[in-house]
């Protein structure tokens, strides 16, 4: 596991390369192992210093899978908790007091526990790769660096330059890195072991600075006014930005701001202490849970059918150059596949030419592509009006408008020229496949496949399985999916699938509450505060007024008396139909658009008259939040959704349900189903039938049962 080496110089190369794994992680055995091999090295009077590095592609890729599910899943108490938490800790302290020289010699990524043992060494020499990524994510799971971050990169590079960093989780390449002072050094591959033996020989007396009793951290300490009002802006602009609800920030800044104060060492209890609170909050095993172990398991595609081949697309049709036909175009081009994009006439289709190369260009200006690979993606893309062209697609894509009569007849000319084992998909927000399927002559190769846009930013793909889709269609359309380096999501055909029906209950209930009375300035800042992306007024504008108004009497047309009453109806109807406000697109809508920006449209006051007595804003929080979760809950309960983790993950990555609950299935455990159905059969009774509980909710709430045990 610690590969031990000296050379005639007397420097000790300890090369960590734990066997049976891509990556090498923090547990318990890799401690023991480092921690044997450190005082191997301590101890031998002949060793000149150490070389930290690693055998793997990943320099250390930070805590272990099992470590991470006994966060998520494992004992909480918290006396358990004190006497197993902060031994890697320990082993860093002891690393950078051992009175050796000690350098990292980085060839990989070094994020979370790995990057803590980078800061803990004296000196750290890192390859110049693009691609290699350096940082402390921990926040983005509803947790701190546990080993020493918090209390080592402040005193490395500043309080103000550092909280970025431990805040917001950003992961630095090389030179960035250089640049903001993580690192010291940074050198071509293959020359970084013998960058940091020189370096380590120059210097073979190195200590940590923050060891000095002279020591003052860089950029002044909380001693100084600068430095108590950037706190004083960061908690502001904390509480702005996450109202509260992820418990992870406010914790750091408190590891800061106590830490500081002290010596390092009781600055590592202090940041033990408030990792321990964390761990006990449900916040981080909920955002552990789906955000890493339930989104890993997504993209690995542990829904794909058993015992099919694997076939990533290399040709790949896309049909339509609307923005979400040239958006799949783009991104097909940019992993290196063949893409032809099909529309009325080549000029037409050619949009998505000029889309791609519109997106290239804003890389380059930033540094992130080459003229060189501009062209060479642009070259993939084939613009025309001929289905021949077709010809030897592994997959076409539909992106059409949303009508299933256009639907049906590039369905039946895209079939024409299409191999008997290709791939058709039908990207569509809310109409059920199965009906779309029946305008192929292979009912079994169709499948829908719902891409966000903008496509090349959001990672989701809602993979949509008809009554007539094969296994082996599934399994492909998935491969596609994790071609195009996007997480897929497997749900059973339904009207608006999952995704599309849960997200617009957000939608619909900031429109019930607008029908009532509620001011709409209150509805929407309670939209931010229950942590969505954005406000339901505003969000209803971007997804276009006009359009919900002519889904919901599609929907009506569909289904008769038995399509349910839906509260955003006579909303939607007099903005659309008296006022022609159909959204953003067209500058009106919930909100005024002009040049100076947005604001909420001064006739929604008289048109929806504010009641005298107006709820709080925790009141509508609950409600924005249930009424999502009751239809998460609707969807598991008639099989829609079959699996709990793409639920939770769909939630988050598609439309931005709430991250700190861990999603709408999470939320429910986290309030447990007995209260949840309780509360869900008040605010029934209080709003409407939208709000009662699904069989499935009631019977977990006798049963005493969880989504997630």
């Amino acid at each position: 596991m610690i590969n031990y080496e000296q050379d005639d110089n007397g420097l000790v190369t300890l090369t960590i390369d734990m066997p049976d794994r891509s990556a090498n992680v923090w547990n318990q055995a890799s401690m023991d192992a480092f921690s044997e091999a450190l005082e191997r090295a301590a101890a031998d009077e002949s060793c000149t210093g150490i070389i930290i590095a690693s055998a793997k592609k990943v320099f250390l890729a930070g805590a272990d899978l099992d470590a991470l599910k006994a966060m998520a899943f494992g004992d909480k108490d918290p006396v358990a908790l004190n006497a197993t938490v902060g031994a890697l800790s320990v082993l860093l302290r002891r690393l950078e007091t051992c009175g050796k020289t000690v350098v990292a010699a980085i060839e990989g990524a070094a994020l979370g526990g790995g990057f803590e043992l980078a800061l803990a060494c004296h000196h750290r020499v890192v390859a110049d790769s693009p691609r290699l990524q350096l940082g402390l994510p921990e926040s983005q799971l509803g947790l701190l660096p546990g080993a020493g971050g918090t209390q080592r990169l402040p005193r490395l590079i500043g309080i103000q330059a550092s909280m970025p960093l431990l805040l917001e989780g950003k992961q630095l390449t090389p030179d960035k890195a250089l640049k903001a002072g993580i690192i010291d050094q940074v050198v071509p591959r293959g020359e970084v072991v013998a960058a940091a033996k020189a370096w380590a020989l120059a210097n073979p007396e190195a200590t940590q600075p923050w060891d000095d009793k002279r020591f003052k951290v860089p950029g002044g300490g909380l001693d100084d006014p600068k430095t108590l009002s950037t706190f004083m802006v960061a908690t502001a602009l904390l509480n702005a930005k996450t109202h509260g609800n992820y418990p992870a920030g406010k914790a750091i800044l408190s590891c800061m701001f106590e830490g500081l104060r002290t010596t390092l060492d009781a600055g590592l209890l202090i940041e033990k202490r408030y990792f321990l609170k964390l761990l006990l909050d449900p916040t981080a095993g909920a955002m552990i849970r789906t955000m890493f172990l339930s989104l890993q398991d997504a993209n690995k595609l542990v829904r794909r059918p058993a015992g099919i081949e694997r076939r990533a697309p290399k040709k790949l049709g896309v049909l339509g150059s609307g923005l979400m036909g040239s958006g799949i175009a783009f991104v097909a081009a940019k992993k290196g596949m063949e893409v032809v994009v099909l529309d009325v006439d080549a000029e037409k289709a050619a949009g998505a030419i000029a889309y791609a190369s519109k997106r290239l260009d804003k890389a380059i200006s930033r540094g992130r592509s080459t003229e060189e690979k501009k062209a060479a993606t642009l070259a993939r893309i084939t613009a025309t009006a001929d289905y021949a062209a077709l010809d030897g697609c592994d997959l076409v894509i539909e992106a059409v408008f949303e009508d299933r009569d256009v639907k049906a007849k590039v369905t039946a000319a895209a079939d024409a020229v299409l191999g008997d084992s290709a791939v058709f998909g039908s990207n569509t927000s809310t109409l059920p496949i199965t009906g779309l399927a029946k305008a192929s002559s292979r009912p079994e190769n169709f499948i829908g496949l719902h891409f966000f846009s903008p496509v090349e930013k959001m990672p989701l793909v809602e993979v949509i399985r008809a009554e007539k889709t094969s296994d082996q269609t599934l399994a492909w359309a998935l491969d596609a999916v994790q071609a195009l380096g996007k997480t897929p999501i497997v749900v059973n055909d339904a009207r608006g699938f999952y995704t599309s029906r849960v997200f617009g209950t957000y939608i619909t209930e900031g429109m019930a509450m607008l029908q009532e009375g509620i001011a709409p300035a209150l509805i929407e800042n309670a939209g931010k505060m229950s942590g969505m992306p954005m406000p339901p007024l505003g969000l209803a504008d971007e997804v276009g007024l006009g359009l919900m108004y002519q889904v919901g009497i599609q929907t009506k047309k569909d289904l008769g008396d038995a399509a349910p009453v839906n509260p955003s109806t006579p909303v939607l109807e007099k903005l659309v139909t008296e006022f022609d406000r159909s959204g953003k697109r067209s500058g009106r809508g919930f909100y005024a658009y002009d040049d100076a920006g947005r604001q909420l449209w001064d006739g929604l006051a008289e048109s929806f008259p504010a009641k005298a007595d107006q709820p709080t804003a925790d009141d509508l929080i609950e409600r924005f939040l249930y009424t999502q979760a009751l239809e998460a809950a609707r969807c598991m309960d008639q099989g829609v959704v079959q699996a709990k983790e793409d639920a939770d993950v769909g939630a988050i990555l598609g439309w931005g349900f709430a991250p700190y609950t861990g999603g709408p299935l999470s939320y429910i455990d986290r309030i447990g189903a007995k209260a949840f159905v309780e509360r869900a059969d008040a605010l029934a009774e209080a709003h409407g039938k939208r709000f009662e509980p699904p069989a499935l909710l009631r019977t977990m709430a006798a049963d005493g049962t969880a989504f997630y045990g």
